[in-house]
């Protein structure tokens, strides 16, 4: 179930508007709302804090491959994001899930 929820959230952001994306990375307070948001329907729907933050996992590395960070605060989680290896983003994962849940 939690492989198919994250194979959601990747469609789900290479379909996104322009125009919604902009909006969301327009700010970093923008950022933290929309996956404060995120993280609030997943719990909702029955998600732990493992699959919450595999799913943040996703969203990071997608972020990280296809997005120019917009501000100063996401182009330190990229920089952080590209330097860490797998365990230290799925470390960074949990703890953005922490920040906005």
């Amino acid at each position: 179930m939690a492989e198919t929820n994250v194979n959601k959230v990747e469609g789900k952001l290479q379909n996104m508007d322009g125009n919604q994306k902009d909006q969301i990375l327009s700010s970093f307070q923008e950022f933290k709302d929309y996956l404060g948001d995120k993280v609030s329907k997943g719990e909702k729907l029955g998600l732990n804090e493992e699959q919450l933050a595999k799913t943040a996992e996703k969203v990071a590395s997608y972020l990280a491959k296809h997005e120019e960070p917009r501000n100063r605060e996401e182009k330190l989680l990229q920089e952080l994001w590209k330097v860490g290896d797998k365990d230290e983003q799925h470390k960074l994962a949990h703890l953005l899930v922490k920040l906005v849940g």
